[in-house]
């Protein structure tokens, strides 16, 4: 692409703010040394297995032919099931964007395609469609893999008396509460922090207890 490249810059940072800014970082740095500029972030607390995110699907709305989708890693922007993995990677198509993975290296020319090199495009996108499916499949056996560990190791717990419950996730109910002072419903902050309406719920009981 041209001087004139796009880069959209996508972070999930599911419940860890931390892991956000870490990100950027990585990403300012990574378009720096091949001289572009992130035009555009979109930042939001969401897992990774929700088709249905507010901050991606904005992106995509934004988006304008030819723009560059950045990420760092193909499992911040999917976790997905296949057919919600197709679903997401045929909305990312017809907005026409290039997805350009810091983990996917045949992924990185899309900064310096030419729109109107219209063979070596679909070539490139060809291939790196085929390598992000990979890729997904991968991330999604990932997250599956840790939940069953997950569950086995709180069966385990039960069986010997251990389980306590979960941990109470204080950042995450802090977050909750800020947004609820400043007047956001119940449903809106479920949305934006990533959680379930119950676990609103809970944080403001929770708060009243205390």
């Amino acid at each position: 692409m041209a001087e004139s490249t796009f880069i959209r810059a996508y972070l999930r940072a599911s419940t860890d703010d931390q892991y956000a800014s870490r990100a950027r970082a990585t990403l300012n740095s990574f378009v720096e040394e091949k001289g572009f500029k992130v035009a555009a972030w979109y930042t939001e607390n969401a897992s990774g297995t929700k088709v249905d995110r507010t901050e991606l699907s904005r992106l995509i709305d934004d988006a304008q032919y030819g723009d560059v989708l950045l990420v760092e890693q193909v499992d911040r922007l999917t976790r997905l099931t296949k057919p919600d993995w197709n679903r997401l990677k045929a909305a990312i198509q017809s907005a026409g964007l290039r997805v350009v993975s810091l983990d996917l290296p045949t992924s990185h020319a899309a900064l310096r395609m030419s729109n109107s090199d219209d063979f070596t495009g679909r070539m490139l996108d060809a291939v790196n469609s085929m390598l992000m499916d990979m890729l997904a499949a991968v991330a999604h056996k990932d997250w599956e893999d840790r939940r069953r560990r997950q569950r086995e190791g709180i069966d385990q717990a039960k069986r010997e008396g251990r389980y306590k419950g979960r941990p109470v996730n204080d950042a995450l109910h802090s977050r909750i509460l800020e947004l609820r002072r400043h007047g956001l419903s119940i449903r809106k902050t479920a949305e934006i922090v990533g959680c379930g309406v119950s676990t609103v719920q809970r944080a403001e009981k929770r708060t009243s207890q205390t």
